[in-house]
């Protein structure tokens, strides 16, 4: 879930240019120093927004660290770009879990079949969802 391609040069400008500010500033410091420290930031934030990963494993939904026995899974469908907002905003229950990256425009939602879980579905970005959820083994019910 890698973050844009073009926020890696929108990262490394702004640090170029808040090292430059810098590097006029404090003039006893080498010129490369503020350049070295400062480029590292953007590879650090762009590196952790992008660690995020959804996978099936061993008969579980593994989203970042939260962990889903797929057997509690009653069905599931793929959120296209165009219902994202709906789903995020009017039509979100407060008791779901939500797993949102503001740069992947599909999303797919899991409803669970867990009569001791308060959490009633599973919404969660991906790029994805039509495969995630034939690996999860539940139909996607938007194509009925």
């Amino acid at each position: 879930m890698w973050v844009p391609l073009w926020w890696w040069p929108v990262g490394f400008g702004v640090a170029a240019l808040v090292a430059a500010e810098l590097n006029m500033a404090a003039r006893a410091l080498p010129d490369w120093l503020p350049y070295v420290v400062l480029l590292l930031i953007p590879v650090w934030v762009l590196w952790w927004l992008s660690r995020k990963e959804i996978r099936v494993v061993d008969g579980e939904l593994v989203v970042d660290r939260a962990h889903l026995p797929v057997g509690v899974i009653a069905r599931g469908i793929a959120v296209p770009a165009s219902a994202k907002s709906a789903a995020m905003g009017r039509q979100l229950d407060p008791a779901a879990f939500v797993s949102h990256r503001p740069w992947v425009g599909t999303m797919a939602l899991v409803v669970l079949n867990d009569p001791e879980d308060p959490t009633p579905y599973w919404l969660f970005s991906t790029r994805r969802p039509a495969e995630l959820l034939a690996a999860l083994g539940c139909a996607d019910t938007s194509k009925s």
